[in-house]
């Protein structure tokens, strides 16, 4: 069994630490109403990091990257505590690192684990149809496990499916825009921001209902976008076969590492039983609180990853071309990212009294009625390159934060920020978890993706038309 990657052990390492280690009395918390803009060049010179460097520096980048992106979350700690005290910028990362980033990264890590001991027997041969239908079943799926879960599931099975064709990136970023994002919209278990909606009151079918022609509309016009795309670049490939070799050696289609997928079901399973039974409570470090349903979920994901990797042939994850490295890319990319975001989101926090407060009030009208418009581009516009749940909460407060007023009497306007935080995470390689991890996946197995800002490229090409749309048939 592989060691257990260092930042993990770091994160349960903390997670255990008793509450007298680091108790404090007050919440000490860096107050975002007086916050300037500028505090935010941390976090935009991380985006710009992540954007340039793998093509100005790239040598520096590949050998030094977890190390830039500690100096850029340091760059906004540091003056942090000598601006607002050092009790204060220890608060923000305790907070933000036991409350938002280690339970991403558990998830992200389990998904990761168990997804990758899923292996397709056999060959399916990628032609536009075949390509076309896995990007379809994964934009379901995405909805039922999640959509890193599904992401995790079937990126390989893509990838070995096309390992004969020139031209792959395409399939890549398609996925990264139905399966990773857009198929995720209609349940709670699809992406956090929903899943926070449901435990504010919304309830569980509510997107299923409301969202579903935005998300079905969207979803065919990228297939159907995606398979003619791939139909004329497999002709302009002259409609390549893979070879003998591989093609499965002989092997008849099915699945290897079957119980992965009860650990999967698992998954789910304690993600929503999390946040459907609160236990409380348990205790808290430096005033950040611990409950106990989130201590429990994040130990008993590492337990399914750790039974995972027990009951996995070593030789089913070698011929699945499963390797540790987009997890940790992952992992050291998004502590920069995380810590340095801290003043972004307290500055969304504080409303209108904070300095975006502009951006704010252009979600109401002049006669004080919500903007649903505005709410979806301005909710999808920040969720591109902030983390979506609290993107969503700050706009489903701004609403109004009563659920049962949203969902009923104002249901359009929940329905755009709902569709904004979740579609428009698709935008950037940074806008939803599993667009890095699939980005990741593909380039370890000698696909070249496209750079930061040349996904973008595409993103603002194909989706932002397909968003004008939306925003003009529905908001």
């Amino acid at each position: 069994m592989p060691k257990l990657p260092f930042f993990l052990t770091c994160s349960v390492t903390l997670l255990a630490l008793p509450a007298a280690a680091l108790a404090s009395q007050g919440h000490p918390t860096v107050p975002g109403a007086e916050l300037a803009v500028y505090w935010a060049i941390p976090f935009a010179c991380m985006l710009l990091s992540i954007a340039l460097m793998p093509l100005l520096a790239p040598h520096l980048w590949e050998h030094h990257f977890g190390k830039i992106s500690l100096f850029w979350g340091l760059a906004f700690l540091i003056p942090c505590a000598l601006v607002y005290g050092a009790s204060t910028a220890l608060y923000e990362f305790l907070h933000i690192i036991l409350l938002d980033y280690i339970p991403f990264i558990i998830l992200l890590f389990t998904l990761f684990t168990v997804a990758g001991g899923v292996r397709l027997k056999g060959s399916l041969t990628g032609t536009p149809l075949v390509n076309t239908g896995l990007l379809a079943v994964g934009t379901v799926l995405a909805s039922w496990m999640g959509t890193t879960g599904a992401a995790m599931l079937l990126i390989r099975p893509l990838l070995r499916a096309n390992a004969h064709r020139r031209y792959q990136a395409h399939s890549v970023v398609f996925f990264i825009f139905l399966v990773a994002n857009i198929g995720g919209s209609l349940t709670p278990l699809g992406d956090p921001p929903l899943f926070l909606g449901f435990l504010k009151g919304v309830s569980f079918f509510w997107t299923t209902t409301n969202l579903f022609l935005k998300t079905a509309l969207i979803s065919l016009i990228l297939l159907c976008l995606y398979f003619g795309l791939d139909a004329a670049l497999y002709a302009k490939e002259g409609k390549p076969q893979p070879a003998p070799a591989d093609r499965g050696n002989g092997e008849k289609l099915g699945l290897d590492g079957k119980i992965n997928l009860l650990f999967l079901l698992g998954v789910v399973l304690v993600v929503l039983a999390s946040g459907l039974c609160p236990l409380g409570e348990l205790f808290t470090v430096y005033g950040v609180p611990v409950e106990g349903q989130n201590l429990l979920r994040d130990v008993l994901l590492l337990c399914l990853a750790g039974l995972s990797l027990r009951f996995t042939a070593a030789e089913c994850r070698k011929r699945n071309g499963f390797t540790w490295a987009p997890i940790e890319e992952v992992a050291k990319l998004f502590l920069g990212i995380f810590l340095s975001m801290i003043p972004a989101i307290a500055i969304l926090r504080a409303g209108t009294d904070g300095a975006l407060a502009g951006l704010i009030q252009l979600v109401t009208t002049a006669d004080g009625q919500p903007n649903n418009a505005m709410y979806f581009w301005l909710t999808g516009a920040l969720s591109s390159f902030l983390d979506n749940a609290p993107t969503y909460l700050v706009f489903f407060n701004t609403a109004g934060g009563d659920p049962v007023h949203l969902m009923n009497d104002i249901p359009g306007t929940l329905a755009a920020i709902s569709a904004g935080a979740v579609f428009m995470g698709a935008n950037t390689y940074i806008g939803n978890a599993p667009n890095f991890m699939v980005r990741s996946i593909a380039e370890n197995q000698g696909v070249r993706m496209p750079s930061f800002f040349g996904y973008m490229a595409w993103s603002v090409g194909i989706l932002i038309p397909a968003f004008l749309l939306i925003t003009w048939l529905f908001f």
